[in-house]
């Protein structure tokens, strides 16, 4: 096996290896360094190294594996992290000129559970300011391209993350999603990315503001970004559970999928909603995954809950600029977040919907729908997020398109994965999300991992 195919195997592979001694942490810490001198620069996923502290931890972790230790299921595995979660003692800097210098004195939780399950840390990589953009740039560290194609976007705001993992520079990634940044890289990427539950995965060490990361921002969540769907398993055991201060009182015990295989699901598709472009290829690609899954035994109805799609869209774009609205300046800030008296009154109807989404799940296993209604499309940073558009089918639209899927599903608090299912003419990923009730994350990690073994799951880019 080349040293190529050994970085761009999956982490469950990996740790395999080096538990079975064909390849020690130091060699594959070694070999993501050297790929990341010799690939990154047009890619500029990787931002920050801290590469002697992990050579140290990475020759501890192989004299445990000598002596026949095991950390947990990430022993010796070498990653980076997303630069809007904090690592102690690496540079970690919500991709803002205000953090340009931070370094902060502990782990994030989600952090401190990798290590402790084996993993080590030697990087960070780049994000839009305050993980604000479904784009990745911003003044400290310049511009992500995409590495299927470096004059698109990676998306954001885990582009970093999606874009590394892509490339082979990591071994898995850890990213966060508010309005879509895991789900988002990963379709441009062509990876797997978890958006969990809401409250399963601690969120706690988020950078999204001067002083963040104390307090938990409705809607967010940490999710794995990953090349294999038994990566993001692994990794969601890993993650999941309360913040440190929660611990003495509960534990998570998500249960298990129901299912594994395709016959007999009831899958409902929402591939299409007035009012909402979206290219014909990644319409094609949908439709042929859901075929895909029909031909093995699902049951697939072109059928979603009856909410209002815009309805749910004018409430995410309420609560996440409540959400976001302590990194904005004063005045746009108070606009942004309204009264507490009118997030009670969005937080009512949101119940409300919820018990919608509920009540249909008791008759669908599974709901198909986009991530983007577009590829990857070229850099476009004139203007800022509101003001800026993205063509599809020869039309412009505004960016806050690329949120509206996305934000759906987030709204809901229901966990979706992003799982590959193509590429167009032009050579470019699409994802699709495969949404499950309320923490049945396994759920969806089943029927994805089902259709990665249909259509072949992540393939690396040309070069990578």
């Amino acid at each position: 096996m080349t040293n190529s195919n050994i970085a761009t195997s999956s982490a469950v592979d990996l740790a395999a290896k080096i538990q079975a001694k064909e390849l020690s942490a130091v060699e594959l810490l070694d070999m993501y360094l050297d790929r990341i001198e010799r690939l990154n620069g047009p890619i500029n996923a990787v931002v920050t190294l801290d590469a002697d502290r992990a050579r140290a931890n990475a020759i501890a972790a192989d004299q445990e594996t000598v002596r026949g230790n095991s950390r947990g299921p990430l022993h010796g595995l070498p990653i980076t992290i997303k630069d809007a979660i904090e690592v102690a003692g690496v540079r970690s800097t919500g991709g803002a000129i205000e953090l340009t210098n931070h370094v902060p004195n502990h782990d994030a939780p989600s952090v401190a559970k990798l290590k402790a399950a084996g993993a080590i840390v030697f990087g960070k990589t780049n994000v839009p300011r305050w993980s604000g953009e479904p784009q990745t740039f911003n003044d400290i560290f310049g511009t992500t391209n995409n590495p299927w194609a470096t004059d698109c976007t990676p998306s954001g705001s885990s582009g970093g993350a999606a874009a590394a993992v892509a490339a082979g520079f990591t071994s898995f990634e850890v990213g966060t999603d508010i309005g879509g940044s895991v789900r988002m890289p990963a379709h441009c990427c062509g990876v797997f990315g978890l958006k969990p539950s809401y409250g399963v995965i601690s969120q706690r060490g988020y950078l999204d503001r001067i002083g963040g990361g104390t307090t938990d921002v409705d809607i967010n969540v940490f999710g794995p970004i990953a090349r294999s769907i038994d990566d993001i398993d692994v990794l969601l055991t890993v993650l999941g559970g309360p913040p440190p201060e929660q611990q003495l009182g509960w534990n998570l015990q998500l249960p298990a999928a129901r299912f594994s295989e395709a016959k007999g699901l009831r899958i409902g598709i929402w591939f299409e909603q007035a009012g909402m472009p979206i290219d014909t290829q990644v319409l094609a690609l949908l439709h042929t995954a859901a075929e895909q899954l029909r031909a093995a035994g699902a049951l697939v109805d072109v059928a979603h809950p009856a909410v209002d799609f815009d309805e749910q869209n004018s409430i995410f774009f309420q609560l996440i600029g409540a959400a976001i609205s302590p990194s904005l300046p004063d005045e746009l800030a108070h606009a942004m977040a309204g009264s507490h008296r009118d997030w009670l009154t969005a937080q009512q109807r949101r119940t409300e919907l919820q018990a919608i989404w509920a009540d249909w799940f008791t008759e669908y296993d599974i709901l198909l729908c986009p991530v983007w209604p577009t590829p990857a499309f070229a850099h476009s940073q004139a203007g800022d997020f509101i003001t800026r558009t993205v063509e599809i089918l020869g039309e412009p639209h505004p960016q806050t398109v690329l949120v509206q899927w996305p934000g759906l599903i987030g709204l809901m608090n229901l966990p979706s994965v992003s799982a590959p299912i193509g590429r167009t003419r032009e050579n470019l990923p699409v994802g699709m999300q495969i949404v499950a009730p309320l923490l049945r994350d396994r759920d969806a990690i089943a029927v994805a991992r089902i259709l990665s073994d249909i259509n072949g799951g992540y393939t690396p880019p040309p070069g990578f």
